[in-house]
């Protein structure tokens, strides 16, 4: 997209890519037990030491034929045995027939498996008569089909969900080594804010960045340590960011980077470190700043909860998922636009946006207030339409669409 000709304000890829070519290494590991590595990202490869399944066995409940009969032959055969699941099975016999169950070992000399759905059976349940028309092999699974002795089944990097910490079972794991999380330290600043659950006094808010920005962190895999509320005074700034420094890996800060009398954050980074990177070509989203102090990466969120959201998910998420070896996978689409945009603007623009349905197919209908001070209008959405910079936009035009399961996903 055209870069940005308001004086002073970079571009997201530019910001995007100088705050990641500051990622620090993050090579720190520990080994959990397999129920606790959902959501963990792996440090090492992992391989499997057994095939799975171990050994052949039934897809289904049925019978299983003898390998002397001709392929597709049709007959009736007595029943040498009764396997289940977890049975060890005799060699088939010619000219006999075995009951099996779903899962069960396919004993030696077993040509195919027919359904039970298929076949006919004596009253005495002695002999089954079976149709023709089967193949060799057929409802089989074959030794190691799934997973072969010696395979990696999962890369380093990968972030584990049910289904790979199901996978790691099937092949005997019950350990896995993962990245540590990364203690993100959250420092939220205001006199305004008061916590969920006390009095709200006049001209008070209650603090929703606090937790919508450590339910984030927690998303991304990193470990949120939440700090006491910082007051709008320098000197109060200075020792929160000092405290911060000492207890975390990363520093998120939200309000303060501003250009107001009240915002002290920006100040008191460059007194106790420096500062890389201010202000963004963004809407919401303008106020964002990164540098460190005493080594730690700080990164400086605007105060509105709807701008929290949108740096968060476009430069911090990306930025911890870095640490932990992953790169951003969401996808981003391009969906028909149900609203305009009559005036163009110098910053790239995120719209709230919710999915509705038309015959032409999905659509992104927008929030009627796009304020970024709105957490309720985010959640009435599905995701942001992407307005470029200098765009004039009508009704139907197509945008990039960025869902927000991009950033909620574990």
């Amino acid at each position: 997209m055209p870069g940005c000709e308001q004086k002073g304000l970079t571009v997201l890829e530019t910001a995007l890519s100088e705050i990641l070519e500051a990622v620090p290494d993050w090579s720190r590991t520990e080994t959990v037990p397999l129920p606790q590595a959902l959501g963990r990202v792996l440090a090492e490869d992992q391989y499997s030491r057994v095939d799975v399944p171990p050994a052949d066995n039934s897809a289904m409940d049925g019978y299983v034929l003898p390998a002397g009969l001709s392929a597709g032959s049709e007959g009736c055969l007595p029943v040498a045995q009764r396997i289940a699941a977890g049975d060890v099975p005799r060699p088939l016999e010619d000219g006999h027939l075995a009951r099996i169950f779903t899962g069960a070992g396919i004993p030696a000399n077993g040509a195919a498996v027919l359904m039970q759905e298929d076949c006919e059976v004596s009253p005495d349940k002695e002999r089954v008569r079976f149709p023709g028309g089967w193949k060799a092999g057929q409802n089989i699974r074959r030794k190691g089909q799934d997973v072969a002795s010696g395979d990696r089944v999962l890369s380093a990097g990968k972030r584990l969900s049910a289904i790979e910490v199901g996978l790691l079972a099937s092949v005997g794991l019950d350990r896995v080594t993962v990245r540590k999380k990364p203690r993100v330290a959250i420092l939220c600043t205001g006199d305004e804010l008061v916590e969920p659950g006390e009095p709200l006094p006049p001209g008070k808010l209650f603090n929703s960045n606090r937790y919508l920005l450590e339910a984030l962190v927690r998303h991304t895999g990193a470990e949120p340590v939440v700090l006491p509320q910082v007051a709008d005074r320098l000197e109060a700034t200075l020792e929160a960011l000092r405290g911060a420094a000492a207890q975390s890996d990363v520093i998120l800060t939200t309000g303060g980077v501003s250009v107001g009398e009240e915002d002290h954050v920006r100040a008191a980074i460059e007194r106790l470190g420096r500062i890389d990177l201010w202000r963004l070509a963004l809407k919401p989203g303008k106020p964002f700043a990164f540098g460190e102090v005493a080594g730690v990466p700080v990164l400086g969120l605007p105060g509105n909860p709807s701008s929290v959201l949108v740096t968060f998910g476009l430069m911090a998420r990306p930025f911890l998922l870095k640490m932990l070896g992953q790169t951003d996978s969401g996808r981003l689409f391009r969906l028909p636009f149900r609203g305009s945009v009559a005036k163009p603007g110098k910053r790239r623009e995120f719209l709230r946006v919710r999915l509705v349905s038309s015959e032409a197919g999905l659509e992104m209908e927008p929030h009627p207030n796009q304020s970024s001070g709105m957490l309720s209008s985010a959640s009435w959405a599905d995701g942001l339409a992407i307005v470029p910079e200098h765009a004039v936009v009508k009704a139907g035009d197509s945008l990039e669409y960025l869902p927000f399961e991009n950033w909620l996903t574990l």
